[in-house]
């Protein structure tokens, strides 16, 4: 267990490159099928679910979308837009799963959790950031391995 781990821990710079294409490529996908929609569409399902400014919501969220999508894939804002685009997952739990759950009832249509699971690896991106292989990171947007301040630990 201990060769694999280790083996494993050698490609661990992968990681955040593989959280950003992935992330990256579902919201870029999201943000497209808006636009193929059509955006007056969209604003009336954020008309219906209470979304606030639905005129304004609907082509900003569709553009961020696009957007932060192709911003994560190539690791460029990559902490920037992982914080927009969870405000974005955040607004979809609040104005559109709240009443639903996070698993719903059959019929009731999707549940909270693929938000809560885009959240989540959004906000591990903030957290990570965008790793070395990325744009961030070779025009020295993000701190080197060997600048970055140590995390702080405390024991109780």
């Amino acid at each position: 267990m201990k060769k694999l781990c280790t083996t494993l821990s050698t490609m661990r710079s992968f990681a955040p490159l593989i959280l950003r294409v992935v992330f990256g490529g579902l919201f870029l996908w999201h943000g497209i099928d808006k636009f193929r929609a059509g955006i007056d569409m969209v604003e009336g399902a954020f008309n219906m679910w209470g979304v606030p400014a639905p005129a304004l919501a609907a082509p900003a969220v569709a553009l961020l979308e696009v957007v932060g999508g192709i911003a994560l894939i190539i690791g460029l804002g990559t902490r920037l837009f992982s914080m927009l685009l969870a405000v974005v997952m955040i607004g979809a739990i609040v104005y559109v799963k709240a009443d639903v759950g996070v698993i719903a009832a059959e019929g009731a249509g999707a549940g909270a959790e693929v938000d809560i699971a885009n959240l989540g690896g959004l906000l591990a991106l903030m957290l990570l950031g965008p790793g070395p292989m990325s744009i961030d990171a070779m025009v020295g947007l993000e701190p080197s391995e060997a600048t970055a301040p140590e995390p702080v630990l405390t024991r109780a």
